[in-house]
């Protein structure tokens, strides 16, 4: 597999070798790419942060068939320790003059990825599915998450060769007119946290909360701290528990821009000492209270775990795996 570094056509794989139309040698901003469609492409590059999610909402925006890749999810995983930004340039996009139209993204590392365009480039997917095959894989392959009600991308995956396995997303959704309130059991506040202000506290306290252990000293040797800079987070709407001596007791994060109409939940967490006692509910319940102040009508989260359901979250969608294997 290939990290596009240049601009040569040399280091695109052979399978996309660019079809340059009569009388035109060049494009200003990439090459047409020669699939069973036509489209405008070249890889990921840190200028296009903006275009992507831009697209991830506009393809979020009439339907919600890949709510389970929106712009924040987007967002979370390319500031995620566990990303390997190394392999960044080996991103798809496809273009429209200065507007994505589809794109391959892998999911945290090679062996997974996201593939999508917007509805009026459907004859496209396939080409991205393609794409996303040869340069995305891992040695055992590759796997995509399709939405059960999404018969198209699953006819061209199965056409390509891909078959479902027992791995699946749910997608649980919350209409925030069904909101409840809760409070803070006594002696518990509410403090906004940016994790690029405080890296130390937020990695910290998400080391607790995601059970990695509660050795300090651990933590410091195996958590490098970071500040992690994500451009459109809400400060507001990014909350922390903390008890009377300062102690930050759990953590929720939601997602909102105003130019959409829904909130996205990630993460959140409690440290183990402070579980049982609700504070994760209410801070959930605080922070999709906020969005809504702001514009949000219904939040997503990517789960299946009863604590959702018991603040009433319903399944909106289910997504099946499916992959190919190598060789």
């Amino acid at each position: 597999m290939r990290v596009w570094a240049s601009w040569s056509t040399a280091e695109i794989p052979r399978a996309f070798v660019p079809a340059i139309p009569a009388g035109k040698r060049s494009c200003s901003c990439g090459w047409i790419w020669k699939g069973k469609r036509m489209g405008l492409f070249r890889p990921y590059r840190e200028e296009d942060y903006e275009a992507v999610c831009s697209f991830l909402i506009e393809l979020n925006r009439s339907d919600k068939k890949h709510i389970n890749w929106n712009w924040a999810r987007f967002e979370w995983m390319m500031e995620h320790p566990e990303f390997d930004k190394s392999t960044i340039g080996s991103i798809g996009l496809w273009w429209e003059q200065e507007k994505v139209v589809g794109a391959a993204i892998y999911d945290m590392y090679f062996g997974e990825a996201f593939c999508a365009v917007l509805p009026e480039h459907e004859a496209m997917y396939s080409d991205v599915m393609d794409y996303a095959l040869l340069e995305l894989k891992d040695d055992a392959g590759l796997g995509i998450a399709l939405c059960d009600e999404n018969q198209s991308e699953i006819d061209a995956a199965e056409a390509a060769g891909f078959t479902p396995d027992e791995q699946c997303e749910t997608i649980l959704r919350l209409g925030l007119d069904k909101l409840r309130r809760a409070v803070l059991p006594e002696g518990y506040g509410f403090v906004e946290l940016d994790p690029a202000e405080r890296p130390e506290d937020f990695q910290w306290l998400l080391w607790q909360g995601f059970d990695h252990g509660t050795d300090y000293e651990e933590f410091k040797r195996n958590d490098p701290i970071i500040p992690r800079r994500r451009p459109h987070l809400n400060k507001r709407l990014s909350l922390t528990a903390v008890t009377p001596d300062g102690e930050l007791a759990a953590y929720c994060c939601v997602w909102y821009r105003t130019d959409t109409d829904y909130a996205y939940v990630e993460p959140v967490c409690t440290v183990p000492a402070h579980r049982g006692k609700g504070i994760a509910a209410v801070l959930l319940s605080e922070a999709l209270t906020r969005a809504k102040a702001l514009g949000a009508r219904e939040a997503y989260v990517i789960s299946d775990l009863l604590f959702y359901e018991k603040l009433g979250f319903e399944e909106a969608q289910h997504y099946t795996f499916y992959r190919k294997l190598s060789g």
